[in-house]
């Protein structure tokens, strides 16, 4: 009898644990998403439910390296833009602090995996890049302002 109430409250706990493990709520909208993951590893190419994830880590500055009018037209929250194939990308880039983590992103995924490359030989500790894009997280329900 005993064994059989270990038993079942230990399946009671793990229901709880895998019911609450979830990491979106409402349909799976990325807007919604309220549980931080473990940092991506530096480098690190995230779709778009683990790039919203890693957006709640404390500290995370979101960086838009399309082209201003791109920007205009519609951006994640609380992003910067600086523009990858600007002149001066290398230096506005690299007055930032080193140490934060950047969540970088573009259209497609090309521009940011080279502002990362540009990142890494600044010596940025912490940056990763979405994988697909604006065009990924707003397919996958992200939200965007102008």
């Amino acid at each position: 009898m005993r064994r059989a109430a270990t038993f079942a409250l230990a399946l009671l706990v793990s229901s709880a644990v895998t019911a609450c493990s979830g990491s979106s709520s409402s349909g799976g909208s990325l807007g919604s998403v309220t549980a931080a993951a473990a940092a991506p590893a530096k480098g690190a190419t995230l779709d778009a439910a683990a790039f919203a994830a890693a957006l709640q880590r404390p500290g995370t500055v979101v960086l838009d390296v399309r082209t201003a009018a791109e920007f205009a037209d519609g951006h994640l929250p609380a992003a910067i833009n600086i523009d990858v194939n600007a002149a001066d990308f290398s230096t506005k880039v690299g007055a930032l602090d080193k140490n934060v983590p950047y969540a970088v992103y573009c259209r497609s995924g090309n521009r940011s995996a080279t502002a990362l490359r540009v990142m890494e030989g600044l010596g940025f500790t912490g940056a990763y890049h979405l994988g697909g894009g604006i065009g990924a997280w707003t397919a996958a329900g992200g939200p965007t302002t102008k």
